[in-house]
């Protein structure tokens, strides 16, 4: 008769089956990954469950978010739908297309495809139509505009795509044929237009957060807002493996940065906002930064 000491429960059994196929999936993951099974080029598309489970996760992390950020009550107004339609075309066309007008054709060759936006409406609620422009969706194409976008003009996106399903052919164009000058035409449910405005996006400092980011945080989104580590190494901030400029670390115990800049918080911000005008030779380009987000990013590289 067998002690007790030494009987094999169900429930162990259980628990090592478990942790054998756990371990066996783990594996199979890693080799599947290790070995570059998983086509990734853009000439072929997801396979279908991988893209109905981005589809869900993109879903459901929407709809959690978006509700911090609640629509203004003047949403839908002649003036918000005009802004938008200078947004949509100076920004978003590109790659959505609109009414009688296609994609330009690297849009068309990238994977997932960018969607058209005429039904954006009857699947996304305005507040997560707001959350997806300003933030983005990761390895989708699509960008983040908060940094590139005010905060009226990202809800004037919002309040465009509103009127777009109800728009022709003929009213897209009139309504973003140039900044001023067009005649009048009739967007949907917002009423008559006139010519879009300018769509400026000129951003000192993007719209506070919900829940808001510690100072280190914000200066980390920046540098990855602006595209710095596609060419830099910054401590602390997420980024490719890349040699094309120098490791943004140790600034502060340096003689020069770029080799022009002093290394204090008014020379580096100066530099990361006009490096041409310091040193014309250089090869970093002058992205637009705003002074806020300048020295933001100058005190973050000062103490790391």
């Amino acid at each position: 008769m067998t002690e007790p000491s030494r009987r094999f429960s169900p429930v162990k059994a259980v628990l090592v089956a478990g942790a054998a196929a756990g371990v066996l999936g783990a594996a199979g993951a890693a080799a599947f990954v290790w070995f570059g099974v998983y086509d990734v080029s853009a000439t072929g598309p997801h396979l279908q469950p991988v893209h109905s489970l981005l589809e869900i996760a993109l879903q459901r992390a929407v709809q959690r978010r978006a509700d911090a950020h609640p629509p203004p009550r003047d949403l839908l107004t002649r003036e918000r739908v005009m802004q938008g339609a200078a947004c949509f075309r100076d920004r978003c066309v590109v790659c959505h297309g609109a009414p009688g007008v296609a994609p330009q054709a690297f849009a068309l060759g990238m994977q997932p495809v960018p969607s058209s936006l005429v039904e954006a409406t009857r699947h996304w609620r305005p507040q997560d139509l707001y959350w997806i422009t300003r933030n983005g969706i990761k390895m989708s194409g699509m960008p983040a505009w908060e940094y590139r976008l005010e905060e009226g003009e990202l809800w004037s996106v919002v309040a465009f795509l509103d009127a777009l399903p109800l728009m022709t052919p003929d009213q897209y164009r009139a309504l973003t044929a140039s900044r001023s000058g067009a005649a009048p035409v009739t967007v949907g449910p917002a009423g008559a237009a006139d010519a879009a405005p300018r769509c400026d996006g000129v951003v000192d400092a993007p719209a506070p957060l919900v829940p808001p980011l510690p100072t280190v945080e914000l200066a980390q989104r920046a540098f990855r807002q602006h595209g710095c580590t596609a060419c830099h190494t910054i401590p602390g901030v997420v980024g490719p493996d890349t040699s094309n400029g120098p490791r943004l670390s140790g600034l502060a115990g340096r003689d020069r940065i770029g080799g022009k800049a002093f290394p204090t918080e008014d020379g580096l911000a100066a530099w990361i906002r006009d490096p041409q005008a310091i040193d014309a030779h250089t090869a970093m380009p002058t992205l637009g930064i705003s002074e806020t987000q300048a020295r933001l990013m100058a005190r973050y590289l000062l103490t790391h």
